[in-house]
């Protein structure tokens, strides 16, 4: 499955689809490689391994730049991080391509690699960091323990960074207050349901679907009940086609929206929290992360493994509670809540969750997808 973010607030999953991807505007260009310190960087496995952070800050610095790929501003919170990691460390970061899809990010990287241009760090879905490994650096941060060992790959070829749970945005002005999936059903519905794109497409849509499909007593395995869901969603006239962005919102086009926590909560999509709520289902709790890469080839080694060290950090400015400002929750979260790092107002402002986090297997990602692909559009046609 491959992750896409175009526009400002979607990533999609279009499966076996590579695009190329043709934009690397702003990059520097001078070529990788070009100073032993370049080289030893390209293979250290750890700050220890190189020399220490003190060491790999100085050679991140001398690099000067950074490249990444695929993320947006106001995607977890994104704008900022970029901004800090620059203003910490007086390195330029190139923003490739903010809207590409994991599979552009890919073959950016195919194709640049051995320049200047290529993306230096990768911000993919798991199905593509589990496939393309062989692109990838091992590289484990200074806060690895502190990771769980289901959310990062044992070299550390790839790391699980933020993510969230498929929620339920809406004006309680509009619809009253959400406490179930099935109210959904009801008239005062009517026209008012948006996912954030095709789910035969986008990757939350599809994840949309599934947990409808859960709360309906449907298992991760079949994704039929969410489907003949949205089926008497259309009938009763309530589901609304729209592709929910921040500006359907505004508008009121779009006053119910299935997406993640993260992107439906009220100051990512310009609400207050008196005209956005945001509902988790207990029945229907699913859950999904990001990871990071390095690419193997990457022009500015050392800046890419700094970026990693920034984004896995648990410091008040550090990638980690940044997220969490975004309304994304960081891989580490669980580690620092235990030791008092965490920013404990950004934590209580999560939308609450209560009962099981579900995950997708790579197996049942692809079999909702290959469901969707049947029997989507004739269900809400």
């Amino acid at each position: 499955m491959v992750v896409m973010r175009p526009g400002l607030s979607v990533k999609y999953a279009l499966a076996g689809v590579a695009v190329l991807a043709l934009a690397a505007a702003g990059c520097s260009s001078s070529p990788s490689g070009s100073s032993s310190s370049d080289k030893k960087w390209a293979t250290a496995t750890s700050a220890a391994a190189g020399g220490g952070m003190s060491a790999l800050i100085a050679a991140a610095k001398k690099e000067g730049t950074l490249n990444v790929i695929a993320l947006p501003a106001n995607w977890a919170n994104y704008g900022t991080i970029i901004k800090d990691f620059e203003a910490k460390y007086g390195i330029k970061v190139n923003s490739i391509a903010p809207d590409d899809s994991s599979a552009q990010e890919i073959t950016q990287i195919q194709q640049k690699n051995g320049t200047s241009l290529a993306a230096d760090v990768l911000d993919v879905g798991l199905s593509t960091a589990l496939t393309y490994t062989s692109l990838f650096a091992p590289y484990k941060v200074a806060t690895w323990s502190a990771i769980p060992a289901a959310q990062k790959d044992p070299s550390g070829l790839w790391v699980e960074d933020y993510g969230g749970f498929m929620s339920i945005g809406y004006n309680p002005k509009k619809v009253g207050t959400i406490t179930s999936v099935s109210q959904l059903l009801g008239p005062k519905f009517k026209n008012a349901v948006a996912l954030n794109g095709n789910p035969t497409e986008a990757n939350a849509a599809l994840q949309g679907v599934m947990m409808v499909n859960l709360a309906e007593g449907g298992s991760p395995g079949n994704i039929a009940d969410g489907v003949s869901f949205f089926h008497r969603l259309k009938a009763a006239g309530n589901f609304n086609p729209v592709q929910a962005t921040p500006s359907t919102i505004k508008t009121g086009a779009t006053p119910v929206v299935i997406n993640w926590d993260y992107l439906n909560t009220p100051s990512v999509v310009g609400q207050t929290p008196a005209t956005w709520k945001v509902f988790i289902p207990s029945n229907a709790v699913l859950g999904g992360f990001y990871a990071q890469a390095i690419n193997k080839n990457a022009p500015h080694p050392a800046a890419a493994r700094l970026w990693e060290e920034f984004l896995y950090s648990q410091a008040a400015v550090g990638g980690q509670n940044l997220w969490l400002e975004g309304g994304a929750r960081p891989v580490e979260q669980a580690a620092m809540t235990a030791n008092g790092t965490i920013n404990k107002a950004a934590a209580s402002a999560l939308p609450p969750v209560t009962g099981t986090p579900v995950f997708l297997s790579l197996a049942q990602s692809k079999a909702a997808a290959d469901y969707l692909a049947a029997n989507w559009a004739k269900a809400v046609s």
